[in-house]
């Protein structure tokens, strides 16, 4: 399994952080040790300083493929799932690449529970909401993205060749904060009556 995540994919995003809107996507990568599941904790390094949420919608890859045309993504996906992309900011700022400062153990909470899509016009009507606490920090639709999700499984695609069980994650809108310990945060995708969560204590 392989996690692969966009950067800088929401203008907002983008401004929030000072950045410069990319002129195609920006990838990097997570390691399978930061992989966790609803309710396990979120465990804060000691000496990092700020760490973040940072909640996502990603697609799950449901069979090997290289090369694929986004009007084909729906036929090689199983659906799409609810990721929070944990980052140690001061670290992200520092080293200037995003390896150390997002693959902390535990610093990828992935919902197991998927959304079904059935129309490649749903990529746009999925609805991503993270709340700290109970409280709603992010709230967008994935028609707010830079790049449509079939064109980001499209470009991976023409890197490196895809895996069932694969994940590649859309990137983050406006709304990042910190969290420290004893939050509670809870990033959920919905689709209509479809809904994907993944909800982690932090430690």
């Amino acid at each position: 399994m392989k996690v692969i995540l966009v950067g800088l994919n929401y203008k907002e995003h983008a401004s929030e952080l000072n950045m410069q809107i990319p002129d195609e996507p920006v990838l990097f990568s997570k390691p399978d040790s930061s992989v966790i599941k609803n309710g396990q904790p979120i465990v804060l390094p000691e000496g990092v300083g700020r760490v973040d949420y940072e909640g996502e919608i990603a697609v799950v890859i449901s069979k090997k493929c290289k090369d694929i045309r986004p009007a084909d993504v729906l036929s090689v996906i199983s659906g799409v799932v609810a990721l929070n992309d944990v980052t140690a900011r001061d670290l992200q700022a520092k080293d200037g690449q995003w390896t150390r400062a997002k693959g902390f153990d535990s610093f990828c909470p992935i919902a197991e529970g998927q959304i079904r899509i059935e129309r490649e016009e749903d990529f746009t009507r999925l609805r991503l909401r993270t709340f700290l606490n109970g409280r709603l920090v992010q709230d967008s639709i994935a028609e707010d993205m830079i790049f449509d999700i079939p064109y980001l499984v499209s470009f991976v695609s023409r890197i490196m060749t895809l895996y069932p069980g694969d994940v590649i994650s859309t990137g983050t809108p406006p709304g990042i904060g910190p969290i420290s310990h004893g939050d509670l945060v809870r990033v959920s995708v919905n689709l209509d009556s479809q809904t994907t969560v993944v909800e982690n204590p932090v430690v």
